[in-house]
């Protein structure tokens, strides 16, 4: 159907049109955007009522903020790493007490003026990003004292760095608060083995539980086996005292070593964690256990905690309980995306519930009081078959019998596909070669396609959940992808993708492409989903996105891009969302899924959107992030750009 619907398509420009902005305004309370995810539980979800699907059409652009922080990739041959990516601007800001607060990909933190962009402060953590390998900062977070409202310090905006540290701003000034640790700033350095600049960095905005500060990091798994350690540390928020650390090691085993180090190796949490205020909870999603693709020198049960859901215990940092998506995992199917609490009602009952999309495209809905899944879950028995010498695997894998899962879970030769039949009988051999079959097919020596790819499904920018309807909408990847684990003496810079070192095997994949270079399954390569989290059912799917910044008419208009972000929804029911290849800002109707306006974005908006309403009856504006992603498929940038109604 796309292959001759390509030669019959038009292209409609949705945006612009010239109507008249003759509209109603809603009446309503002004709202904020107080956290990374909206709420300290996430949800992505927001009361501002004065965009409806009725007026969205007239959106235009309000303002536009540019930091001037953005790089384009380089290769070095000198660097263990091959180079530098280009910038990915992932951040998503918070609104607090009217200032709108974000970070750069450099670590610079910005106050701005929500309502015309302008420029309050500037904060330079003053990180060295030459010596980085990625560039990106997804958030900060806002902390208040209930002691005092009013001084120096009195509400603070927290971040991470790159080169490890964690800092405390005045809200107000953007000065450094003295109290905070040494300086304003904590060395999260301490306590870790022996690694270089490129190893561990924090890029998700850290967690906020009364009077602590809970980050985790990420580390770069796949470079090596004996990777720093993936500890979650919490410290006291007024001073920067250490409270506690979690080290994801086995239970009875210690997390430290004789050196008095953080025993390396272990899964990170390099996502967002959300916290449960009421219980006193804090919710990791965990990834898994270096090096990702070969788990066979994980001795004693060393990803016992790896792509899991782990609750913590607040005050102590003790587990309350865990769930893992994903037994011995040796695809890098870690969790990626923040933990979602809602409350549910399921089969007649309340369920305080947390919902937690992963990279299989495999929503679990748990209990987040006990950990036990809300809808039943069955073991079911996966492929034992094929793996390299030295690896075991899992018997079973966990699969929840509600939601039915947002993307196909396998590949065969028979879903090959190509621009023409030429290029489709090049990708069905090529799937022939390699070894194909359901999802948890180990990776191989021969090499395995992997359908959902480690890219997802689903990744870190979502869910978005409404909290009134129940609804969730995820936007979802279909990319096959080629997982090949060669022996190290086989592997080589050229042909390696993850060196794996210390490991027996270092991994070589990516996108299985045909010659013209369309992903070997067919289009949609990404859509977006509408799930009633209290009946399970699938409300819709659509494409989502296009190729039009990438690819020559026809081929521009295939739908379902890539996709690399997330949503955001509204209590009138819209979705904003850009997170594709083109260089769009989408809304859509959360009931139906019918696409109501696109604004135009000078490069891609790999983040996540937000959106608030300044004062009672106020003007509600939706702000997102334009910037690129180092995956290099768009142009880097700098602008973080909101949308309005006309005034």
């Amino acid at each position: 159907m796309y292959r001759e619907s390509l030669i019959f398509v038009s292209v409609v420009l949705l945006f612009g049109c010239g109507q008249s902005a003759d509209f109603a305004r809603p009446s309503g309370p002004g709202t904020d955007w107080p956290a990374y995810g909206s709420l300290p539980g996430g949800s992505h979800y927001s009361e501002a009522d004065e965009i409806t699907p009725e007026n969205v059409e007239f959106l235009e652009l309000a303002w536009v903020h540019n930091s001037g922080d953005f790089r384009e990739g380089q290769t070095d041959p000198e660097n263990p790493l091959g180079g530098v990516a280009q910038s990915a601007f992932q951040a998503t800001p918070i609104l607090v007490d009217d200032m709108l607060y974000y970070c750069s990909p450099f670590n610079r933190v910005f106050a701005l003026n929500p309502a015309t962009g302008e420029e309050i402060w500037m904060f330079d953590a003053e990180v060295d990003v030459g010596s980085e390998a990625l560039a990106q900062c997804r958030g900060v977070s806002s902390w208040k004292d209930d002691r005092q409202t009013e001084g120096l310090c009195a509400h603070r905006i927290i971040t991470g760095t790159l080169d490890a540290r964690l800092i405390a701003l005045d809200a107000k000034t953007g000065k450094r608060c003295p109290d905070f640790g040494r300086l304003g700033e904590v060395d999260l350095t301490i306590g870790l083995t022996e690694h270089g600049a490129q190893e561990y960095s924090v890029t998700s905005p850290p967690a906020i539980l009364g009077d602590l500060v809970i980050t985790g990091a990420f580390v770069l798994d796949s470079a090596r086996r004996d990777v720093p350690a993936g500890i979650v540390r919490a410290y006291d928020v007024r001073t920067g005292a250490f409270r506690w650390g979690w080290n994801p090691v086995p239970p009875g085993t210690d997390p430290v070593n004789s050196d008095g180090e953080y025993v390396s190796g272990t899964t990170n949490v390099w996502s967002i964690i959300s916290v449960d205020e009421d219980l006193g909870l804090v919710y990791v999603p965990t990834g898994n256990s270096s090096p990702d693709y070969y788990g066979g020198d994980r001795g004693g049960n060393q990803d016992y905690y790896s792509s899991s859901i782990v609750a913590l215990v607040g005050e102590t940092g003790e587990i309350f309980w865990h769930y893992q998506t994903v037994h011995h995992d040796i695809w890098d199917y870690d969790v990626p995306s923040q933990p979602t609490l809602v409350d549910l009602e399921i089969d007649g009952k309340a369920v305080p519930a947390l919902v937690q999309t992963t990279k299989m495209g495999i929503t679990f809905v748990l209990d987040r009081v006990t950990g036990e899944p809300a809808f039943p879950d069955d073991e079911r028995p996966v492929p034992q078959t094929g793996a390299v010498e030295g690896e075991y695997l899992s018997p079973t894998q966990p699969f929840p019998t509600k939601p039915a899962p947002v993307h196909r879970l396998g590949v065969t030769p028979d879903d090959a596909w190509g621009f023409t039949f030429w290029d489709e009988g090049v990708c069905r051999d090529k799937l022939n070669e390699l070894v194909t079959g359901p999802i948890y097919t180990p990776p191989s020596a021969i090499g395995t396609v992997v359908y959902p790819s480690p890219l997802g499904g689903n990744n870190w920018g979502t869910p978005a959940v409404d909290l009134e309807r129940k609804i969730m909408v995820v936007n979802t990847n279909h990319l096959p992808f080629l997982i090949r684990v060669a022996p190290q003496a086989d592997c080589t810079s050229e042909n390696t993708t993850f060196p794996q070192r210390g490991s027996p095997y270092c991994m070589q994949g990516g996108i299985v492409n045909s010659p013209l270079g369309a992903p070997c399954t067919a289009p949609p390569w990404a859509t977006l989903t509408a799930v009633d989290l209290e009946t399970g059912e699938h409300l819709w799917q659509r494409p989502l996105g296009t190729f039009e910044d990438m690819l020559p008419w026809p081929f521009s208009m295939i739908e379902g891009s890539i996709t690399l972000g997330g949503p955001a929804v509204t209590k009138t029911g819209l979705i904003f969302i850009g997170a594709t290849v083109d260089h769009y800002l989408r809304a859509y109707d959360i009931r139906t899924g019918e696409e109501l306006w696109k604004g135009r974005l000078p490069t891609t908006a790999n983040s996540i959107p937000m959106t608030y309403r300044l004062g009672d009856d106020g003007p509600q504006f939706v702000v997102t992030a334009a910037g690129g992603h180092w995956s290099a498929l768009s142009p880097p940038g700098d602008h973080l750009m909101a949308f309005s109604l006309p005034r």
